[in-house]
């Protein structure tokens, strides 16, 4: 059975790094970690030149004889591969292994991330440090898993070398076969971009305003996603032959540009997530208005949950944070370490480690604390971790418990990338799912988000050349997975593909609800508009036509609407909209600007169930009446009051269902609980109203109701 992430208990850790600290530090170090709970830590992911110190010269007495020491006091070790940090011999030498900028100058040795994905070079040395690497320590008896490179695409996320240019074009002649269908998807007879010759075409390149081709873009974000992958991939197959039978192998953190449902499905055990909610209190973007602050890290933790339903946290905040070049935020606050721990593991995270035990001296990093200041004297911090040790024991029988949601936030990785690019989406994206976020979290209504994983898309957009009935019964899994939830928002399905939208139409055939917001359907998966009237292929789906659609004007304010009496704002966009078909049903219309009367939302009754099509993006007051109005506010709310300060989070094991409430607000709150259940942190029966201090977290236990 697997140490860490097995369904039996949690598991504290954290990252530690031997060779920053004189050996005499070592064995008292790991002595005070297991004091303290702490029996995993992560090693090495930035060591290269400790392994091989000089082209093809390879040494391994340092981590033989720190895993020597680690395994003679128990403690359990996460190996990490350091090809995040390529060393300076190779750099200097080869210098094809580094990225470029959109200039071309090239990211120089001195940080991080500074290679890229398809140097055949830097592959190579990669594959040859990666292999000795886990012949040597995948046998050892301390090492009971492996963490591929580090925050892969974290920080860069756009690669623009030699290397790119030619990796590039071997992608695109494998999805188009020809140069005519790559013209034909890229529109390329705009402005002239012909291209003749695969050789003419590159990586995206400085342009006047940086006005790419669109649908080059976005290939180039498929590509750099498929090149990552790739390069994860390559490390997962060399451990698996040497990793012994229940050791793991995961990465850490979620980036932009990357498919990391794929990647975790191709490649990994689990993913774990690097969650840093003090970056909520950096002075550089720290916005008083924002109502969520560090509870926003909850949205990132349910994309998490939605690639890997069992997942970790290979670098949980225990300081205060900031390198010596950017990013400043304050020491975590009595309870901020314990609160945001209980944050993770209520969204469904088994394993913790912290970044990290002792506060580096030295490096880019020196103010990024970690458990122990510079002194390494007990504080305050490892005080409360100890705390937190004790009550992971008392929580043991919580652990491989299932999040638990009955609301759900579509989203697929062809419209993340597009909004990246076209503005004219990022702005209605962006809106709406921040102000759905925020409505679901004020209104206590767990939900988890929900992707798309497609097959691999033709150059037809037919689907992929794999055998038909593999094909169905992806699309039968994907259909049991849509219908766990009793209500789906698609907010801006821009970029409606054949086979989401049949999968759509089966989900609410069956009775589940849907509910979409503008500017759906007026792409296909090129990028491409539609020349079909709007909204593309949901319009036998929402029962709806658009004549016409127009950005709100600046001089109009806020657009509202009227459904039933209630306003609500149709926030950036507006679709005009006009019923269609004998079940489409107006519920509300525009109340303000010149189409004042237009539909504004429809209704449509499609098998048992019913698609809401609004025509603006999800303002928060908007979204929150879209939550009271259905009926999906509120899940737990006969059972328990709280302020909206608090977060409420469920997870269900065996009949059993726990009730997660974590106060975010530096002052004390009443909560109420309205029948009786057991409070897991002491024991004891519970009812009625109580106090929970300033960041104070408590778990209720109750049976599950049918």
């Amino acid at each position: 059975m697997r140490e860490i992430i097995n369904g039996e208990r949690f598991v504290l850790g954290t990252c530690y790094y031997p060779e920053h600290w004189e050996q005499s530090l070592w064995e008292e170090d790991l002595d005070r970690m297991l004091r303290s709970g702490i029996e995993v830590i992560r090693i090495a992911e930035f060591a290269w030149n400790l392994i091989e110190p000089r082209e093809g010269e390879y040494t391994y007495e340092f981590f033989d004889r720190f895993l020597e020491l680690a395994h003679a006091k128990g403690m359990k070790v996460i190996f990490g591969t350091p090809t995040a940090t390529p060393p300076a011999w190779l750099t200097e030498k080869y210098p094809e292994a580094l990225n470029a900028d959109q200039d071309g100058a090239l990211y120089r040795h001195g940080a991080r991330r500074h290679y890229n994905y398809n140097s055949p070079v830097y592959q190579q040395f990669c594959r040859i440090i990666v292999e000795k690497s886990a012949a040597r320590y995948g046998p050892n008896p301390a090492v009971i898993g492996w963490q591929i490179d580090n925050e892969v695409n974290c920080e860069v996320d756009e690669f623009y070398s030699e290397s790119d240019t030619a990796a590039f074009r071997r992608f695109l002649m494998e999805k188009y076969g020809t140069i005519g269908e790559l013209n034909r998807a890229w529109g390329t007879v705009f402005w002239n971009q012909t291209y003749n010759e695969w050789e003419e075409i590159y990586v995206p390149r400085k342009t006047p305003h940086y006005t790419n081709n669109p649908h080059q873009m976005l290939d180039y974000y498929r590509f750099v996603s498929d090149s990552a992958r790739k390069f994860v991939r390559m490390q997962a197959e060399i451990i698996r032959k040497y990793c012994k039978k229940d050791d793991f192998i995961t990465t850490n953190g979620l980036f932009g540009n990357l498919d990391n449902h794929q990647m975790t499905k191709e490649s990994l055990d689990f993913i774990t997530y690097d969650s840093y909610p003090n970056f909520a209190y950096c002075l550089d973007d720290y916005e008083e208005k924002d109502l969520m602050k560090d509870r926003k890290w909850s949205r990132n933790l349910a994309e998490t949950r939605s690639a890997s339903p069992a997942f970790g946290i290979m670098e949980q905040q225990s300081g205060a944070n900031g390198w010596s070049t950017r990013m400043e935020a304050p020491t975590p606050r009595p309870g901020q370490i314990t609160l945001w721990t209980m944050q993770s593991i209520a969204h469904g995270a088994d394993f913790v480690s912290y970044f990290r035990w002792r506060t580096c001296t030295f490096g880019t990093e020196m103010y990024w604390h970690g458990i122990l200041d510079y002194s390494g004297r007990d504080n305050r911090r490892l005080l409360e971790v100890q705390e937190v040790s004790k009550k992971l024991a008392a929580m043991r029988e919580i652990a491989g418990a299932q999040y638990a949601a009955k609301v759900g936030v579509l989203r697929d990785y062809d419209n993340v990338w597009d909004a990246r690019h076209d503005q004219w989406h990022q702005r209605v994206d962006q809106c709406s799912h921040r102000s759905l976020f925020t409505a679901l979290q004020l209104t206590h209504t767990p939900f988890d988000y929900v992707y798309f994983e497609d097959a691999v898309q033709s150059v037809s957009g037919e689907g992929c050349s794999c055998a038909a009935d593999s094909l169905d019964a992806d699309r039968e899994t994907a259909l049991e997975k849509l219908q766990k939830y009793e209500i789906l928002f698609y907010p801006h399905a821009v970029i409606l593909t054949d086979e989401r939208a049949e999968l759509l139409e089966k989900y609410v055939f069956a009775g589940g609800r849907l509910v979409m917001g503008c500017r759906t359907g007026y792409k296909d998966i090129f990028g491409k508009c539609v020349m079909e009237p709007l909204p593309g292929r949901a319009a036998a789906l929402a029962g709806t036509d658009i004549p016409e659609y127009s950005f709100v004007a600046p001089d109009d304010g806020k657009v509202l609407a009227d459904w039933d009496g209630t306003l609500i704002e149709a926030a950036v966009f507006n679709d005009l909209l006009t019923p269609a078909g004998e079940n489409a049903e107006v519920l509300a219309r525009y109340a303000s600007s010149y189409y004042a009367g237009t539909p504004a939302l429809i209704r449509n009754r499609y098998g048992k169930g019913e698609v809401y099509y609004f025509g603006g993006a999800f303002a928060l007051d908007t979204a929150r009446v879209f939550l009271d109005k259905l009926g999906v506010s509120e899940p737990y709310g006969s059972r328990i009051c709280l302020p909206e300060r608090c977060e409420l989070a469920a997870r269900e094991k065996d009949g059993w269902q726990y009730l997660f409430v974590l106060n975010y607000a530096a002052q004390a709150v009443k909560i109420e609980l309205k029948e009786e259940m057991q409070e897991i942190f002491g024991g004891k029966a519970v009812c009625g109203e109580s106090e929970m201090s300033p960041y104070e977290v408590k778990i209720f236990k109750s049976r599950v109701r049918g």
